[in-house]
């Protein structure tokens, strides 16, 4: 009695947690998202905050940019249109956050950083965590790593375009490639360790989402698709110690602010 009872409470629940998923309107134009990384963030992925703090206009578009991701909407995006839609929301918003509240030395120096729903997405109002492990995973899984930015200077370079429906997945490619060829983000030692049979050091990133991938795809066959091409011989042996690097949650700035950034593993308790 008591197990049908608990098994029709959670069937009277799902079509509760279904609707929560966001709606996105669909064809959004991301040519102003486009326009402002062009100008803020550089080669390298770091962000020039403090002008762009000062440059009230261009804090104005991006607060134009990011409402029209608010409404319910009369058509919702799908497939790549949602996909686009939902890794540049994710960047765009984590710099919306910093900039509300600039200067910082890192984002994990904010309130409820990732797990606040604070971000208005059709309608309902999302966190960080929310778009990137309650939509994007199910949709794209182990590819969203390379793409979504949480504003520290250990993330995956940040793009400075925007991603379309029609090359999000080119420009994912081209971004786990930079990535990992990047020696102070990833690095590789052929020759270290028992046996000589070498190591890597990555990012922590693979470690903490590791079910992302231990399905079709392992981190081992993301570095043999897109680890630097002169360590391709070394990929292929497979049999290497994986290892994890520090992470650095100092934020990602163009100018020395969060740099020395040292996070307290004891704040992320509470």
């Amino acid at each position: 009695m008591k197990t049908s009872l608990l098994l029709g409470f959670a069937l009277s629940l799902t079509p509760v947690l279904a609707s929560a998923l966001p709606s996105v309107p669909a064809n959004i134009n991301h040519a102003p998202w486009d326009a402002l990384t062009r100008t803020y963030v550089d080669a390298r992925g770091l962000v020039d905050y403090e002008k762009w703090h000062q440059t009230s206009e261009d804090r104005a578009k991006l607060d134009a940019y990011l409402e029209a991701f608010a409404p319910v909407p009369d058509e919702a995006a799908e497939g790549d249109d949602l996909i686009a839609s939902l890794i540049n929301a994710y960047n765009a918003f984590t710099i919306h956050f910093i900039l509300e509240n600039y200067p910082t030395r890192s984002i994990r120096l904010l309130d409820n950083e990732f797990k606040g729903k604070r971000y208005r997405i059709g309608g309902q109002l999302w966190s960080a965590e929310d778009i990137e492990l309650e939509t994007l995973r199910p949709l794209i899984g182990w590819k969203m790593h390379s793409v979504v930015v949480c504003a520290a200077r250990s993330c995956p370079p940040l793009l400075n375009e925007a991603y379309f429906a029609d090359d999000w997945e080119s420009k994912m490619e081209e971004r786990y490639r930079l990535w990992l060829a990047r020696p102070d983000l990833n690095t590789y030692h052929p020759d270290r360790g028992w046996g000589n049979r070498g190591e890597v050091e990555i990012s922590k990133i693979f470690s903490w989402h590791s079910v992302d991938f231990e399905g079709p795809v392992s981190v081992e066959d993301v570095l043999k698709r897109f680890g630097p091409e002169n360590y391709a011989s070394f990929f292929k042996r497979a049999d290497y110690r994986i290892k994890y690097k520090d992470y650095h949650w100092g934020l990602n700035d163009q100018s020395e602010l969060g740099k020395d950034y040292s996070h307290n593993i004891f704040r992320s308790l509470f």
